[in-house]
C-alpha cells in the first residue's frame, strides 16, 4: 500500500476559505446554485465544487437536494449564523485597513526626547489631532538616548531628539532637521550673576553648575559646545546631576547654581524675572564675540522599516510653522 501522504489540489484543499463561505452565504440566499453563481459572477460548476468541498470535509449534509430545488440542511443553518458572523468580522476588519489608509483610524507611536515633548511637540500633536481626530497618538517620553535605541528597533514609528545619535545607530537611523532650538545659560534671583546680562567665557569655570543627566539631548548639546569653546566640561564645578529639566530649572530658580537649558523651557521664568539668561562673551585671542548655543531638533526613522501612512503625514506636519513660532522650515538631512 502506498503510505505517502496524498496532494490535495486547489478543489480539496483542507480547512474552510472565506470565498467557500460567501459561496455558501450566497447558496442560501438564492437556494439556487446557478442564481448564486451569477450574483458572485462565477460558474455554476465552481459553486457546486465549493459546497461539495465543505460537505466533504466535515462530513455534513448542508443542503438537501430535493428534485430541482434544495433546501437548507440543519448543518447549513448551524454554518449560516456563524459564516455571517465570520464574513462580518471581516467586513468590519476590510473597513478598518480602509481607515487607515485614509488616515480616519489606527495608531502612531512617537517616542521624543523631554524638551521637545514637554515644549515643542505638544502643540505638533494638537494640529495633527485637529487634522485626523480619529488617530490615537500613542507618544512616549524618555533621554535622546532611550529615544533613538527605540526608534532603531522600532518601538517608534518617528523619534524626535536634540542631542546627538550614536554612531552605531546611524546606519539604522534616517535624521532630519525639523526645528532649531537656542540653549541659555541661566541663573536664578540669588545668584552672583543675576544682575548681569553676559558673562565672559572664561568665567564658566568659576561658577557651580547643575546638569542634566548622561544621554539627555541638552547634556550633549552642552558638551559639545564647551568643546568647541576648548573647555574640557570636567572642567566645570558640577554640583547637582538631575534627570529632568523641570526639576533643573526649579534647583536654579532657589539660586542653587548655574544650568544651560533650552529657551523655550523657560520662556516664562524669564518674562516673569525669576531667572536671568546670560550672554556668553567669547573673550579668546582679545575678541568679544557673542557665544550662542543653537542646537536642531532631529525627526528620527529607521531606514528600512515599512512607513506607514500615518507617520509620514506626521513628517509633513512636523516642519510647518507655529502660527506665533518661527520654527524653522529646514528639512536638509544632517
Amino acid at each position: 500500500m502506498n503510505s505517502e501522504p496524498k496532494v490535495l489540489g486547489v478543489s480539496q484543499m483542507a480547512g474552510m476559505t472565506l470565498d467557500q463561505l460567501r459561496i455558501f452565504l450566497a447558496v442560501v440566499e438564492h437556494l439556487h446554485f446557478t442564481r448564486a453563481a451569477e450574483a458572485l459572477y462565477i460558474t455554476q460548476p465552481a459553486v457546486s465544487a465549493a459546497i461539495q468541498n465543505l460537505e466533504q470535509e466535515y462530513g455534513v449534509k448542508l443542503f438537501h437536494r430535493i428534485g430541482r430545488h434544495i433546501e437548507i440542511a440543519e448543518a447549513g443553518q448551524l454554518l449560516q449564523v456563524e459564516a455571517q458572523k465570520i464574513l462580518d468580522q471581516v467586513a468590519l476588519a476590510e473597513r478598518g485597513l480602509k481607515e487607515l489608509n485614509d488616515l480616519q483610524r489606527g495608531e502612531l507611536k512617537l517616542g521624543s526626547s523631554l524638551t521637545i515633548g514637554n515644549y515643542w511637540l505638544p502643540e505638533k500633536i494638537s494640529q495633527f489631532k485637529r487634522r485626523y481626530p480619529g488617530i490615537f497618538v500613542d507618544c512616549t517620553l524618555a533621554n535622546t538616548e532611550a529615544i533613538c535605541e527605540g526608534t532603531a528597533t522600532g518601538l517608534f514609528d518617528l523619534g524626535l531628539v536634540e542631542g546627538e545619535v550614536k554612531p552605531s545607530l546611524k546606519i539604522s537611523l534616517e535624521q532630519e532637521v525639523v526645528a532649531r532650538d537656542k540653549l541659555v545659560i541661566v541663573v536664578g534671583k540669588s545668584h552672583p550673576w543675576f544682575e548681569r546680562t553676559e558673562i565672559l567665557l572664561t568665567e564658566l569655570v568659576t561658577a557651580d553648575w547643575v546638569m542634566r543627566e548622561s544621554g539627555s539631548g541638552t547634556q550633549q548639546s552642552f558638551e559639545e559646545v564647551l568643546h568647541n569653546w576648548g573647555i574640557e566640561p570636567s572642567e566645570l564645578n558640577t554640583i547637582i546631576i538631575l534627570n529632568s529639566g523641570e526639576m533643573v530649572k526649579a534647583v536654579i530658580e532657589r539660586g542653587v547654581g548655574a544650568a544651560a537649558i533650552s529657551e523655550l523651557m523657560v520662556k516664562k521664568e524669564l518674562q516673569l524675572g525669576t531667572l536671568r539668561a546670560m550672554r556668553v562673551i567669547d573673550n579668546r585671542n582679545g575678541s568679544h564675540v557673542n557665544a550662542e548655543i543653537v542646537r536642531p531638533f532631529l525627526k528620527l526613522k529607521h531606514r528600512q522599516r515599512f512607513q506607514t501612512r500615518l507617520s509620514k503625514a506626521f513628517e509633513q506636519l512636523l516642519t510647518l510653522p507655529f502660527p506665533d513660532n518661527s520654527s524653522s522650515k529646514e528639512g536638509a538631512s544632517t
